[in-house]
């Protein structure tokens, strides 16, 4: 070989050896760089770039050492290495929905994935700042939190087991993955098995086993008060009324000057009654009828009047803005007002005088309106019905009242038509209560009925609702709107409607996805599905596909109702955003100028988040009873169908009870089960036996936990699902 070729050859190899290594250079700064923010170790790094020789092994070493050098990567103090490339961020706030994972809501549609491993130690509402991945989850974009921005609670709620040296306390919400440790002092003489708030001390960001100390004992895991009462302390609920706030209640004078009686409309002699649950105290609202003498009807929906006794910036106003709303636990109210407004002063108990906010309706006999008033009334009412007195009434046409409520019945049922015929979305979900013994133990579940009375009060408060927000929506004077408290509810997002489209077109039932469309599309499908199997499922997905109602100053209008404008008019006594409509109306009616935008905007949304909360805390008190019915029932056979199909399990709902639990993953021990998100269905990898959201199996009781609100099912055996056909 001549030496010219010789020395070509050599250059060529230098040249491919030094492309080489150039390419795995740019290979490892590109994995870290894909990784932004979760560090690799240099065998993670030899191993995902697929380096097996030990030249190139050695090289990776020396390349990462010039990287470092060149700061295009850091070394992080265990060892791992990062890109310093600066990762995509958002903040958020944590949804940590398992032990494994957690996403992080950033207020737009897509949902970060975080691995627990990459949450530090952030829990379950915490807001934090994210480092995106390049890779992906499923549909999520990946990430690793990379600061605690505000913790959002520092108390908990759990039971405690206390050691010699130590205690610590399991949380009882399921969405707090860690324990917390006490030292000795802290313990505040608490026992195993006690229910306790424990307030954390010491939780650094890198923390995963926060201390604290024990700030207040509940009582003994299992009994019905400290359950109760350690829902009501996870979820920030208030146990009793400040005295000062108690004190100006008291205060209130509870006769009605002749003079206020001047400034209202006298409805005293016009036939009066509610319509209220057996158990209730706090009637805020009841309807007057009279004949016309042009042969109308006068409707009117007399509504406490809370804000006459509720002022501005009196103690009693800061308390009802902060609860925001009444909370209905399982076996007891948390209420937005002290008794003696809320079961007393305000509440519109028969045979009595009361000041009431109205709206008042001319009608003709199809429920058409020619003409409408709002403004403060006084009520004597004549009759306290229960709804399954009234129901009565309307069944038999005998008893009290009877012309009048079957011709509001008549009404009701034209308004209902109507709205439906407008696009109003007919859902129908099946509400449970409880049978409880004095000691509050649960002896039955017992599904909650709607019937004719139910919804002659629903579509005549829908109706007053509806038409005080279309009144100030168009009432103004001058240029600029009237600021309002609207209750809102928007479109669906088209995505999740395609979605659940494809789903129930598994069902064999085609929808219109259009904007237009949809509600009319939804309520012909509720109608076909009627007593059908995927009834139940179908029911259920199509109320997560919705958007969630909330209060607003905007007036978008209430896509579920198919109303332009709508409100909270009718229960001041147990929400604020009604009070706040309330003086507003009121406002608006005295001619006033329109109000602070920005400061009623504040209030809607706080009003929000306590409805909210309020939710939270009435599920989880329903959960808990739920779970301590069930613990009668350990072993037990049950027929259920599957209400959620997720990556670690799948839940069922009982069908006797209403009750529901999960089956886990792991024990599902015939076959390996992999999640099919887009089907909501789980797949075996072997046998290919699937099982879908509304599938009806049979399941066994394996195992409650009151603590934790948790029912555990298994498969019975003679459960066999039919394998997959695809």
């Amino acid at each position: 070989m001549s030496k010219k070729k010789k020395e070509q050859r050599s250059k060529s190899k230098k040249k491919k050896t030094k492309d080489q290594a150039g390419k795995l250079r740019s290979a490892i700064l590109a994995l870290l760089e894909e990784t932004a923010g979760r560090g690799l170790s240099l065998k993670h790094i030899i191993k995902k770039t697929g380096i097996k020789k030990k030249e190139d092994i050695k090289k990776a070493g020396s390349f990462i050492d010039d990287l470092l050098e060149k700061e295009k990567i850091k070394q992080l103090s265990n060892g791992y290495y990062v890109s310093t490339r600066a990762a995509e961020e958002h903040t958020g706030v944590v949804d940590h929905v398992s032990s494994r994972f957690a996403y992080v809501n950033i207020g737009s549609e897509e949902d970060i994935f975080i691995k627990s491993g990459d949450l530090g130690s952030a829990v379950d509402g915490d807001t934090v700042k994210v480092a995106i991945f390049a890779t992906r989850h499923g549909e999520h974009p990946e990430g690793k939190v990379t600061e605690i921005v505000k913790r959002n609670r520092t108390r908990f709620v759990g039971k405690i087991e206390v050691s010699k040296n130590y205690a610590f306390v399991v949380a009882d919400s399921r969405k707090i993955h860690q324990d917390f440790f006490i030292y000795p002092e802290h313990i505040n003489n608490a026992k195993t098995g006690d229910k306790v708030i424990v307030e954390v001390i010491s939780w650094a960001e890198d923390d995963r086993k926060p201390e604290a100390k024990v700030v207040e004992i509940l009582g003994k895991a299992g009994e019905n008060e400290a359950e109760i009462h350690s829902i009501m302390a996870e979820f920030d609920l208030p146990f009793r009324f400040p005295e000062t706030v108690e004190r100006e209640s008291q205060k209130i004078e509870e006769g009605i000057t002749r003079e206020e009686i001047k400034k209202r409309r006298d409805f005293r002699d016009v036939s009066t009654f509610t319509i209220d649950p057996e158990d209730a105290k706090d009637f805020d609202d009841a309807l007057s009828f009279r004949r016309l003498d042009n042969g109308h009807y006068e409707i009117g929906v007399h509504i406490a009047d809370v804000t006459h006794y509720v002022q501005p910036n009196s103690a009693l106003e800061r308390e009802a803005y902060d609860r925001a709303t009444s909370v209905y636990l399982v076996d007891r109210t948390i209420p937005m007002l002290p008794e003696k407004l809320s079961n007393e002063l305000c509440s519109l108990r028969p045979n009595e005088d009361k000041l009431t906010f109205a709206a008042v309706f001319e009608m003709d006999e199809r429920g058409k309106i020619y003409d409408e008033w709002f403004g403060r009334t006084i009520i004597h009412s004549d009759k306290r019905f229960t709804y399954e007195e009234a129901q009565q009434v309307i069944e038999t046409g005998l008893g009290p009242f009877v012309e009048e409520l079957i011709i509001l019945n008549d009404l009701a049922k034209k308004l209902r038509k109507e709205r439906f015929s407008k696009g109003a979305v007919n859902f129908e979900t099946t509400e449970v209560k409880f049978k409880l013994d004095p000691k509050g133990k649960p002896l039955a579940v017992i599904p909650k009925v709607r019937k004719d009375a139910h919804k002659l009060i629903e579509e005549f408060m829908l109706l007053a609702n509806k038409q005080v927000a279309t009144f100030v929506y168009n009432y103004k004077k001058g240029k600029e709107k009237n600021t309002f408290v609207y209750r809102i509810h928007d479109f669906p997002d088209p995505d999740k409607v395609k979605d659940f489209a494809l789903f129930a077109k598994q069902f064999g039932h085609r929808m219109n996805v259009e904007e237009t469309s949809i509600s009319r599309s939804l309520n012909k499908l509720m109608e076909e599905i009627e007593g059908k199997p995927e009834q139940n499922v179908l029911e259920q997905l199509a109320i997560r596909t919705m958007a969630k109602a909330k209060y607003s100053t905007d007036a978008k209008g209430h896509f579920g109702l198919a109303f332009n404008h709508y409100s909270h008019f009718t229960s001041p006594i147990r929400r604020y955003p009604d009070m706040m409509v309330h003086r507003l109306l009121q406002h608006y009616l005295d001619d006033g100028k329109p109000a602070n935008k920005t400061e009623y905007e504040e209030r809607s949304v706080h009003s929000s988040e306590r409805e909210k909360r309020a939710a939270d805390a009435e599920r989880a008190s329903i959960k808990y009873k739920q779970v301590e019915f069930m613990t009668y029932a350990e072993n037990k056979v049950y027929e259920g169908l599957i209400s959620g199909v997720t990556e670690w399990g799948i839940y069922v709902e009982i069908i006797d009870t209403k009750c529901e639990g999960m089956i886990r993953m792991s024990d599902m021990n015939d076959d390996f089960y992999e999640f099919d998100e887009k089907r909501y269905r789980i797949v075996g990898r072997r046998a290919k036996k699937v099982y879908t959201l509304g599938d009806k199996i049979t399941v066994r009781v394996k195992k409650t936990d009151i603590d934790r609100r948790l029912i555990d099912l298994v498969f019975a055996k003679n459960d066999t699902p039919e394998p997959d056909e695809d």
